[in-house]
Parts: structure tokens; C-alpha cells; sequence
């Protein structure tokens, strides 16, 4: 997001991008996200069940057993009959929060790292999804060090877990994302309907489908992807060195071929149209955020269409 945060390390081959945020800059950005997200995001999501809360579901002939005290005298007055208000029952909602921390995700060449995406978005979801009672889990995947935190009300220990993460591991970062075996550990705890938010660069291994598929039945599932403006198209810069983050794997490249450079960019762009198709076809919402520019605008407006049209049943 334009203006949260500016860094000014210096950049390496192994670190293209601006670098990992400071611990003291990460608390200041969750500062910045709740005091905005309060602003761009609104409404609740409603329980489909019925009982004590505050939303008027019905008003409907009083039943022996009913609570007098639930009596609306009005429509009784003018129906002649007693008639009792029935509310939407309030229920907190569980909202998982599905991470990537693969090393992939330490990749950024504009003005933050995709991994400080996804922490902004971590952020933001968890401001949102711990308000009223409502509760929020975490998963995480891809670092070697799969984390499984239950859901708990409050957003107190976010942040906590955001920079405990953040720690970097013994040796080098490299190894395989398991999306899928992500959301299989997710189906596996999340025993009441849920909301899953999956926070992904989505480059890793394509074993994702059938779980996803699986826990759209019983749950919501909104897949963000982020994305850096490199992984689309090359710059003109010569011979270069491409190093798959995920595999350690090296090739070399001229791109000053302008044909290579456009072919790459053409077959980008198709990877990524594919993988948004596989996704609204599991029954996921696709939202797509970029390393560059503000990406909790987007996100804010993504969230607030969704929540408009549809609520967990």
C-alpha cells in the first residue's frame, strides 16, 4: 500500500526487493491497517439460524411455548391475534487464515516483498474477521514449519504470531509449498461452517484442487493471490540468471530477445488467467493483489462486494 511503508535497504541478487519489514515497522503498519480497514470495509456476516439477536427475521402468530416477552403488540393490535418477533440468531463466526510463508514469497521488485502483502493482509483479515466475538485460526505452509493455531476471539495475538513467523529458519529457504496438504490440515479442524481466506503467490504445487474443491462444500473460500509485477514480464537487461525460489532451480536467459521477452509475458499472462479460472471453478472468490502500489484498497473493495452478496449459511 502506497504510504504504509518505505524501506531503504540495500537489494542483492538473493533479495531483489526492498527486503523483510522491521519488527517495529510491522507494528506501525498494523496501526495504519486497523485505523484504515475501519473505513474501507463494511458489514458483518450474518448467521442463517434463528433465535435471540438483534436483526428481525419474521414476525409470525404466537405458539404455544413461545416467549411472551417476544410479543410485538402492534401487529398484534391491528391483527387481532397475538404475534411474536422471531430475530436472526447472533453467532460468532470462525474465519481460518491460510499462509504462505514459502520461500517464493520472499520475492518483491517494487515497493514491498509479497510476503509483507500477505502480512498486511493478515492484518487486515484478522482485524475484521475478531470483531464482535467472532474468532480467527491460522495456518501456515511452505517454510518446513507448518503452523496450526486454533481459532481464538480477539486479534491479541496476531500481530505475536506475524512477527514469530518472521523469524528466519536454520539453513536456506528452500523446499516445496503444499497448498493442498494446507487446506486438508484446514478442512481437518475447522469442525463449524467457516470463513477460509488462502493467502498465496499460488506458484507452488498444483495439489491444491481437490481440497479446495472439498472445503468449498462446507466452508467460504476467498483465494488471494499476490503477485510482483516481475513475474509477468522481463526487462530488458541482457543475459540473467532466473532462480525458482521454491526448487533452487537456475537458468540462464538473453533478455534482450524482444520475442522472449514477449512470449514470456504472453505465457504469464495465460498461467495466471488459468489459475484464476481454476479457482472460481472450485467455487473460491479470486482476489488479486500486487507488491506494487496500494493493495488494501483492492482488497477492502474485493471484501465488501463479497460480503454484500453472500453470508455463511
Amino acid at each position: 500500500m502506497s504510504g504504509v511503508h518505505t524501506l531503504t535497504a540495500a537489494r542483492s541478487p538473493s533479495r531483489p526487493g526492498p527486503g523483510p519489514m522491521p519488527d517495529a515497522l510491522l507494528r506501525a503498519l498494523d496501526l495504519t491497517v486497523r485505523r484504515r480497514v475501519e473505513g474501507l470495509l463494511a458489514g458483518d456476516y450474518r448467521s442463517s439460524t434463528l433465535g435471540e439477536g438483534t436483526e428481525l427475521a419474521q414476525v409470525r402468530p404466537y405458539q404455544p411455548g413461545d416467549d411472551v416477552r417476544q410479543i410485538d403488540w402492534n401487529v398484534t393490535a391491528r391483527m387481532v391475534e397475538p404475534h411474536v418477533r422471531v430475530h436472526i440468531a447472533e453467532r460468532a463466526l470462525a474465519t481460518w487464515l491460510v499462509l504462505d510463508t514459502s520461500a517464493s514469497m520472499t520475492f518483491g521488485t517494487a515497493d514491498r516483498r509479497k510476503a509483507d502483502v500477505a502480512e498486511g493482509v493478515a492484518l487486515a483479515v484478522g482485524h475484521v474477521a475478531s470483531r464482535r466475538g467472532n474468532r480467527l485460526g491460522l495456518v501456515t505452509f511452505g517454510d518446513g514449519r507448518p503452523r496450526v493455531l486454533p481459532p481464538r476471539q480477539g486479534r491479541t495475538g496476531l500481530l505475536g504470531v506475524l512477527l514469530a513467523l518472521r523469524a528466519e529458519p536454520d539453513g536456506e529457504r528452500v523446499g516445496a509449498t503444499s497448498l493442498g496438504e494446507a487446506l486438508t490440515r484446514t478442512a481437518r479442524y475447522a469442525r463449524q461452517r467457516a470463513l477460509v481466506v488462502c493467502v498465496s503467490d499460488f506458484r507452488g504445487l498444483r495439489d491444491w484442487r481437490l481440497p479446495m474443491l472439498e472445503l468449498g462444500g462446507r466452508h467460504d473460500v476467498v483465494a488471494v493471490e499476490v503477485r510482483d509485477p516481475r513475474e509477468q514480464e522481463l526487462p530488458d537487461i541482457g543475459e540473467v540468471w532466473l532462480v525458482d525460489p521454491e526448487t533452487g532451480r537456475q537458468l540462464r536467459v538473453d533478455t534482450s530477445r524482444r520475442t522472449l521477452r514477449e512470449r514470456f509475458a504472453a505465457e504469464a499472462a495465460e498461467e495466471r488467467a488459468a489459475l484464476g479460472r481454476a479457482l472460481r471453478s472450485l467455487g473460491a472468490d479470486h482476489i488479486v493483489l500486487s507488491t506494487a502500489g496500494d493493495w488494501l484498497r483492492p482488497l477492502a473493495a474485493a471484501l465488501r462486494r463479497r460480503t454484500g452478496r453472500r453470508a455463511p449459511r
